[in-house]
């Protein structure tokens, strides 16, 4: 799910629109495909769920959205993010403390 590389950590995403709230769901898959979960309440249309999407990780992380960048997956429901200048023992952390 997270992988750091340079520059940040990347971190595997599941999306699943149409949702009542924006929030972390919970852990999609197991091991080295695992992925974070988020329901987001945008709409996949026109790319209004990545931007929920970003905008989520970049409150969830303390930085700024211009610091998540959207690595693959922008029509898919699995997506990896890419979070600038965060370790993965922030993420790791952050991410703990937060999923159910």
């Amino acid at each position: 799910m997270l992988r750091t590389v340079q520059g940040g950590v990347t971190l595997a995403v599941r999306a699943q629109t149409g949702a009542k709230k924006t929030t972390i769901v919970g852990v999609y898959g197991e091991g080295a495909t695992a992925q974070l979960k988020i329901a987001v309440q945008a709409p996949p249309i026109e790319g209004r769920a990545n931007s929920a999407l970003i905008a989520f990780l970049a409150n969830l992380f303390d930085i700024p959205k211009s610091s998540v960048e959207l690595m693959s997956g922008e029509l898919s429901r699995s997506k990896v993010f890419l979070l600038h200048s965060v370790t993965e023992l922030k993420a790791q952390s952050l991410l703990s403390s937060t999923a159910k």
